[in-house]
């Protein structure tokens, strides 16, 4: 167990989750653009690194249903049609905790300041954290702005602007997330300790994280 004066979290997948079913919203989305679904919740997850920097949610959604079109070979121009009805039909409210989440924030809170890294815009994520009743919990909260200079993880601005705001030192901070490519690499880049939380998406393991965890109820065995 180490301590440390700035504990980060990740939000979606860390700790929060749809509590709608994704692979049904995939399906109503494609039914509701009149499209044959070719591809599945997990493939779109998979697609997620190799999407360019964006501003908004919507070219997010428009980027990412094109590019698993073209790896499906389907017309990427589906990507607009598909991006509009996916907004349509999702909830940002409708998140629940993953296991153990509002301990570990608890627990963290008691050990020192708290701060939030997710990749995701400002008005998106604060409702999934106001649903969730915790937009207070955190010292500081960093969301993706590129226009602001805070492009996604693994880029090291958001990690940077993060440990300013907590006047913390990178050797004394450990981030939580559970993507090996962005929340993992992203810390490794700038010397924070890692923690990450293997949720079964058969991620690349090109990224060594400092400790491995089933879930977050085992969060204070490592804090």
């Amino acid at each position: 167990m180490a301590a440390y004066d700035a504990i980060c979290f990740d939000l979606d997948s860390t700790l929060c989750e749809p509590s709608r079913d994704a692979g049904t919203l995939l399906e109503r989305t494609f039914a509701r653009a009149g499209i044959d679904q070719f591809c599945t919740p997990a493939e779109l997850r998979a697609a997620v690194p190799s999407l360019p920097t964006v501003e908004t949610d919507r070219e997010f959604y428009e980027h990412l249903f094109a590019e698993v079109a073209s790896r499906a070979n389907v017309d990427p121009g589906v990507s607009s049609s598909l991006a509009n009805r996916y907004l349509e039909l999702r909830d940002p409210t409708a998140v629940q905790f993953k296991p153990g989440a509002e301990a570990a924030l608890e627990h963290a809170r008691d050990r020192g300041g708290v701060g939030l890294i997710t990749n995701g815009g400002r008005e998106t994520q604060t409702k999934k954290l106001r649903a969730l009743d915790i937009e207070d919990a955190f010292d500081v909260r960093v969301f993706t702005e590129p226009s602001a200079g805070i492009y996604p993880k693994p880029d090291t601005a958001p990690f940077e602007r993060a440990l300013s705001s907590l006047e913390a030192g990178p050797d004394r901070t450990v981030h939580v997330g559970d993507s090996l490519h962005a929340d993992v690499a992203g810390a490794n880049a700038m010397g924070i300790d890692s923690a990450w939380i293997d949720t079964g998406h058969g991620q690349s393991a090109d990224h060594e994280p400092t400790y491995e965890l089933a879930s977050l109820e085992t969060f204070d065995r490592i804090v």
